[in-house]
């Protein structure tokens, strides 16, 4: 099984103690704190995996007009000639390689269609390496662009994500399904008028997708789209949580027949 690109998750929230409350409902995460000084940090957990981390949405982005969001990692094994290839090749280094004590080193990206991710090293030693499809893992990745073309030559060249193949979507245009070897991991599309800025995406995985959306409306967040059956028999929701930030929920994969 080919490894994900991605190997951490991050929200950054204006409240913290209610998005720790909303998702641990939601998605059944557990939490533990792990926070420095002047740096508030959760990391969340699936079945007692950690997968990923809630920290306070940073001033300056507040006052630029950021809202509340998700953004991925993904692993490198030399973050300072990784960001200086990508800038080369059309990226914009939003915050320079930086160490995290203890944990290891990282830099805010965005690639040259303007989507946010981060690049990561991680200190040496391996942790838990959460189960595929695993309730509330992130069981798929979706990227909205200005750029198909060009987001999967970037994003193949520096992660080694290829197509796979194509789903034609009609008006919406193609939607272009991506994965590392032969392992599917995610998904590509024209990013539609809605969306403001090229963003990537991800569907938390839920065994039961009418059960997880009742639980999102009763704790306070919102579905905007769902639930709906996807190619393979799936079904997902688009939803916000009570603080604004975007996400998605998708069921596991039907056995094969």
């Amino acid at each position: 099984m080919a490894a994900s690109p991605f190997v951490w998750y991050e929200l950054s929230t204006t409240d913290m103690a209610a998005a720790r409350g909303f998702y641990g409902a939601v998605l059944g995460w557990s939490t533990e704190d792990m926070s420095m000084p002047g740096m508030p940090y959760i990391v969340v957990k699936a079945a007692d995996v950690p997968i990923g981390g809630i920290m306070n949405l940073l001033d300056h982005l507040k006052q630029a007009g950021v809202p509340p969001h998700w953004i991925g990692y993904m692993g490198c094994d030399d973050v300072d000639a990784t960001t200086k290839a990508m800038q080369a090749d059309g990226a914009t280094i939003h915050l320079a390689p930086t160490d995290i004590p203890n944990v290891g080193r990282f830099a805010v990206m965005a690639d040259p269609a303007g989507a946010h991710f981060i690049i990561f090293k991680p200190l040496p030693g391996e942790g838990p390496v959460p189960t595929r499809y695993a309730p509330g893992t992130v069981g798929w990745h979706e990227l909205y662009t200005s750029d198909i073309a060009g987001s999967l030559a970037f994003y193949g060249k520096y992660f080694g994500m290829t197509k796979l193949r194509t789903f034609d979507m009609g008006a919406m245009g193609p939607y272009e399904i991506f994965g590392v070897g032969d392992e599917q991991f995610g998904g590509m599309m024209g990013r539609p008028p809605q969306v403001p800025v090229s963003a990537w995406g991800f569907y938390f995985t839920v065994t039961d997708i009418d059960a997880a959306i009742a639980r999102v409306k009763t704790s306070g967040g919102t579905v905007l789209m769902g639930p709906m059956e996807v190619p393979g028999g799936q079904k997902t929701a688009q939803c916000l949580d009570p603080q604004g930030a975007a996400f998605a929920l998708v069921t596991q994969p039907l056995p094969a027949a």
